[in-house]
């Protein structure tokens, strides 16, 4: 399998990196082609694979952009695969912002779906809907006659209510109710749950490709702060205590690079080897996530704990990744059940 990346892929993260330096809002993004780098060619696209997927979100985890095209490219995958082709070429220049509302109030990290549909409304309850107060469309999970489907939702329709606080990973989340909310059935009527899963699959992909970048400039941040601040007359970094700790950093940094490299391979691969690659990487990502968030802090010293300081966002927005499509134990359980399966 070959890992290195094409010409095109290479041209997409270097004008994408420019342009997230000089600051880009969400026309910008999409004018650039980071949504259409999402989707196939047959879905309106120019990407879709891992390796496009991985390349965008490394970049836009570098930069530490809040943007929500996770959610928009995971919306906007479900409607492509319920042959939305018209909201689709909306999601990919921008003009339509979906987000996936599937999580419920009292699960953890299972799939259990309560809410209900009946004929052309919907009621129940979301839980973590990403940026769903910027979205124009909401593409949601409910069961009906045929079992679970899925169904288009106006965020502004009656019968459809947000309450939104801030996420710790940057951005908002919503809870959402439908109170015999208007909906629209999209998709067949059976084999919602299989369309969900690899759809998720490509999300915890870009959510850990997401975390390597950010995970890069934290190393950046902290490798120049060890080079610049002194103590004893000599910049810390010379230090060998601290030599080493930062030697076993980027020595995990680059297993997670190995690992998302690897999931990237395998996103198309058949759904009980996908899931066994999705749970080997989520679980190795959230791990150095969480690592490399706690020992940036500490060689960083107490500037690290202030909010004037840049690299604070970056560390929650760490943090936050293992608490997303399932934590590092959840998944260690889950890759222990698929392979004694196997």
């Amino acid at each position: 399998m070959d890992f290195s990346l094409t010409e095109e892929r290479r041209m997409l993260a270097d004008s994408l990196r420019g342009t997230l330096k000089r600051g880009a809002d969400w026309s910008q993004l999409a004018e650039l082609g980071v949504l259409g780098a999402l989707f196939t060619e047959d879905e309106g696209g120019f990407g879709g694979g891992g390796f496009d997927i991985a390349v965008v979100f490394e970049e836009l985890g570098r930069a530490g952009s809040t943007a929500p095209i996770l959610d928009a490219g995971l919306a906007g995958g479900l409607l492509a695969d319920c042959c939305e082709t018209a909201l689709v070429e909306r999601v990919i220049d921008g003009t339509t912002r979906p987000a996936f509302a599937h999580d419920e109030p009292g699960n953890r990290y299972d799939a259990t779906v309560r809410s209900r549909a009946s004929g052309d409304t919907i009621n129940g309850a979301k839980s973590m809907v990403v940026s769903a107060e910027v979205a124009n469309l909401l593409v949601v999970s409910a069961q009906d006659q045929d079992g679970l489907s899925l169904f288009a939702v106006e965020p502004g329709a009656k019968g459809v209510s947000l309450r939104t606080v801030p996420a710790l990973s940057g951005g908002q989340v919503s809870e959402i109710t439908f109170d015999n909310a208007p909906a629209r059935r999209i998709g067949p009527s059976t084999g919602a749950a299989r369309l969900i899963e690899y759809r998720l699959a490509a999300a915890t992909l870009a959510l850990c490709a997401d975390a390597l970048g950010t995970m890069e400039t934290v190393k950046e941040m902290t490798l120049d702060y060890l080079r610049t601040r002194k103590q004893f007359g000599r910049p810390i970094g010379s230090f060998q205590a601290l030599q080493h700790r930062m030697a076993d950093l980027v020595i995990e940094i680059e297993q997670a690079r190995s690992a998302v490299i690897n999931l990237a391979g395998h996103l198309g691969a058949q759904p009980e080897q996908r899931a066994l690659h999705v749970s080997a990487t989520k679980n190795i990502v959230g791990r150095t996530a969480h690592l490399v968030a706690e020992e940036s802090i500490q060689l960083h010293g107490g500037i690290a704990m202030t909010e004037s300081y840049a690299l604070g966002p970056l560390a929650r927005r760490l943090i936050a990744v293992d608490h997303r499509f399932g934590d590092e134990d959840w998944h260690m359980e889950r890759f222990i059940a698929l392979r004694t399966a196997s």
